[in-house]
């Protein structure tokens, strides 16, 4: 592990309840994360994210895309200017709906985390999100469904597979009922998910991630 804590930023959107950003500044507090949540990015003042986080004293600020409406570059650029100036080394997406600009995502290539409601590459893309993604998964018949924490790139919930967490289907659930016991393996994996990245035990291999032992975290080229 590494000596100095893990600074991160987590990115929100609007009306996102903040439970992911709950588990992992639940992770910090109990000591299990060797980090710290420097700061908070919404896209409106009245997301509930965003009251979670400055309840528990962190930095939080709002950047709204609808003011750089058709300017990504803009956009980016402002968003760049905040992970810089908070010494960000680890952006985690928490109910952020949007497509980061390409230059963000560049720059913090295998440095973006995103959690996401199924097993990928099942269940993703634009507009699986929320209750459409338990929903589909459902009407799918599949026997089993879970949580998939990812790095992310310029496409929706494309970047190479962190971990997952199964959750098996039930006879008679409902997209609520399922997303209960998902959203509980959310929080488990993306603390997990943290927690490796903090140990510098995720070794990314072209498209794919590779999970190192303790006894190889000094060798092979490390995030």
């Amino acid at each position: 592990m590494t000596d100095s804590p893990l600074s991160i930023a987590v990115m929100v959107s609007g009306h996102g309840r903040g439970s992911n950003l709950g588990a992992l500044i639940e992770g910090v507090q109990s000591g299990e994360l060797n980090a710290k949540i420097v700061l908070v990015i919404g896209t409106r003042a009245d997301a509930p994210a965003l009251l979670r986080a400055q309840e528990a004293g962190i930095h939080t600020t709002v950047v709204s895309p609808r003011k750089y409406e058709g300017d990504a570059q803009g956009y980016g650029d402002t968003l760049l200017r905040l992970l810089t100036k908070y010494e960000v080394e680890l952006i985690c997406l928490a109910g952020f709906m949007l497509r980061l600009p390409p230059h963000v995502v560049e720059t913090y290539r295998n440095r973006i985390m995103n959690i996401h409601p199924a097993l990928l590459p099942e269940f993703g893309g634009q507009g699986m999100f929320g209750g459409n993604v338990h929903t589909a998964v459902l009407e799918s018949g599949a026997k089993q469904s879970g949580c998939t924490v990812h790095f992310v790139d310029e496409n929706y919930d494309t970047g190479p597979v962190i971990l997952q967490h199964i959750v098996p289907i039930l006879e008679g659930d409902t997209p609520q009922t399922l997303a209960a016991r998902v959203l509980t393996e959310e929080h488990c994996a993306y603390v997990e998910a943290v927690t490796l990245f903090a140990e510098r035990r995720i070794q990314v291999e072209e498209e794919s991630v590779r999970i190192l032992p303790p006894t190889e975290i000094n060798s092979g080229e490390l995030l």
